[in-house]
């Protein structure tokens, strides 16, 4: 694709940051500025204009479906040859590339999930942990490895920090203790070991050092705000004393400090780096004036905080109505059902709405309230869609007539994949309601949609590559179901409308948020939240629990300067 061509379209500040091809550079992009855009905008600028060596190159992300999505972007710009990977795959491959060289033998195998083998430490010193306390350890075990800390750091930390379930500190060590043990006789490693491995080869081994150095000279790094002290000392390794980086991030969507992500590497970029250039992305191209007006109200003052303007003075224009107080969650699951009814109704399509909470706890009932309402709904962080059956023997299926199509004139794409559909259960009308049924039908049509948006002149052996491409990259197509999801899980998605349930005091902020830092955090989560809408958001809470708990009101929604409207009379108490 033609340099000059690659730049059009793009605003003054995306083109700023897509121009800035050598040295350090930290792009601060607020969200639905169009990060991504100006990311990928700008490394297929730098390989068109024979700046960056696309082989040379490695962009590097914290999740398999943003990696994904990098690379679907690359190829239609015509950088297809840059790896974008997570911090995790670039590690590991390099990891199973020297370890045979380095230590001998073959890799060890890595551990497909921590819980078994805390649990059989947890037995070593006569403890018995059912699954939650198991998942909370589990993340102290990875806060410690990425923290960088030994076994003795880890000790004095803990000292400050909320044990799980009470778990004293002495007992919380002998865990960790235990859980390496396992691992070691076991002859595995976890996912954090990936990294500590491979940056322990490049900081003992030169030659090894040397060698990856000689194959990547130029680093991009998306999301930098999620970056963990471990994660960075790698990239530093990675870069050794090279300065070609370039960081995008969004100090106000730091929400993964738990697991070690510090916003601190971001906002400290330009000390780091002396003469790095800054490009601020503070035009909002996604929500309507009155979702950015209360995201900058949130966030005001705050450390890092951007100022989000609409980018267009004809930005969609949206009423953020007044938060709404129900008498009890079920009530509110209600309402919001309804609400979504609605909306569906007057031709919003399903996919297009959100409804985003803090604790996976609060999805159960909000899925059975929204499917009694008639409407199809699915929980994010659920059964993937590349590992449904339905997708899983349709993509088998469609392999197997592109093997047997190689020697005949072979028609039009949408003919061949919808021929192979119908016979699984696809047809051109959608069932009626929701259930297994309409949610069957729902995953064959996004493939025969993807076939649909396929270029003219695609093969069926080619858009099999690609199902297969999207399928070890877990970049799911786009299912036609209201969507409900965690406010973590929401992260780096958008929706027309987005329903922001539970806002009261316990959940949001959550009520294990400890000090000024964990609160701010929740604020932050909030955040993230709200920014989630194009044009619509509803806001609201209950006074009472499902158990009958009272509740009391957010204080963001204080912060945010909103009153609570009453949905209607208060039931006796």
């Amino acid at each position: 694709m033609n340099a000059e061509k690659i730049l059009e379209g793009l605003d003054a500040q995306q083109r700023e940051a897509a121009e800035a091809l050598l040295g350090p550079v930290c792009i601060l992009a607020g969200a639905g500025t169009g990060k991504t855009r100006a990311l990928t905008h700008r490394i297929a600028y730098g390989v068109a204009t024979g700046a960056f060596d696309p082989e040379r190159m490695m962009a590097l992300t914290f999740t398999t479906r943003a990696a994904g999505e990098l690379r679907t972007r690359l190829r239609a710009l015509g950088a297809g040859g840059v790896s974008a990977r997570t911090f995790h795959a670039a590690a590991l491959a390099q990891l199973n590339f020297f370890w045979p060289r380095v230590i001998g033998g073959s890799t060890p195998r890595i551990l497909a999930a921590k819980g078994p083998a805390i649990a059989h430490a947890a037995e070593s010193v006569r403890m018995k942990l059912d699954t939650a306390v198991l998942r909370d350890v589990a993340a102290e075990i990875e806060w410690r490895k990425v923290s960088q800390l030994t076994l003795e750091q880890y000790g004095r930390a803990a000292a400050s920090r909320p044990m799980p379930n009470d778990i004293s500190v002495d007992t919380m060590v002998a865990l960790h203790e235990g859980y390496e043990r396992i691992k070691d006789e076991r002859r595995q490693i976890d996912f954090e070991d990936v990294l500590l491995a491979t940056a322990g080869m490049l900081e003992d081994e030169p030659w090894v050092a040397e060698q990856v150095r000689a194959q990547y000279r130029f680093f991009v790094v998306d999301e930098y705000q999620d970056v963990s002290p471990l994660q960075q000392a790698l990239l530093d390794l990675w870069l050794g004393q090279r300065r070609e980086l370039c960081v995008v991030g969004d100090a106000s969507q730091t929400i993964y400090s738990f697991t070690g992500a510090t916003s601190d590497y971001l906002l400290g970029f330009a000390s780091r780096y002396p003469g790095a250039r800054v490009v601020r992305l503070e035009s909002n191209y996604r929500s309507a004036r009155p979702v950015i007006d209360l995201a900058n109200r949130l966030m005001r003052g705050r450390a890092g905080a951007l100022e989000l303007t609409p980018a267009v003075a004809s930005a969609p224009r949206a009423e953020v109505p007044a938060p709404v107080a129900y008498d009890t969650d079920a009530d509110e699951a209600r309402a919001v059902a309804a609400a979504i009814a609605e909306e569906i109704a007057n031709g919003t399509r399903p996919e297009q709405i959100a409804v985003l909470y803090r604790v996976n706890a609060q999805g159960p009932h909000l899925q059975t309230a929204i499917a009694q309402a008639g409407v199809s709904v699915r929980e994010l962080g659920g059964t993937k869609f590349f590992d449904l059956d339905v997708v899983k023997r349709a993509i088998l299926e469609l392999g197997s007539v592109a093997r047997e199509q190689r020697a005949t004139p072979e028609p039009p794409l949408f003919q061949s994949v919808s021929d192979v559909l119908r016979a699984n259960g696809w047809s051109t009308e959608a069932p009626e309601g929701a259930g297994a049924v309409r949610e069957r039908w729902e995953a064959l049509n996004a493939i025969i949609e993807l076939a649909d948006q396929a270029p003219e002149g695609t093969t069926l052996a080619a858009f099999v590559a690609e199902l297969r491409d999207r399928q070890s990259a877990q970049h799911e197509p786009t299912l036609s179901s209201v969507v409900l999801s965690t406010l973590h899980s929401a992260k780096g998605l958008e929706w027309d409308s987005v329903y922001l349930v539970g806002l009261s005091e316990g959940l949001v902020p959550v009520s294990h948020a400890r000090g000024l830092a964990g609160i701010d955090e929740e604020r932050r989560l909030l955040y993230v939240g709200i920014t989630r809408a194009r044009r619509r958001l509803s806001l609201s809470w209950s006074r009472a629990g499902l158990r009958g708990q009272r509740r009391e009101p957010s204080r963001f929604l204080a912060e945010l300067g909103t009153s609570t409207r009453d949905a209607g009379p208060r039931a006796p108490r």
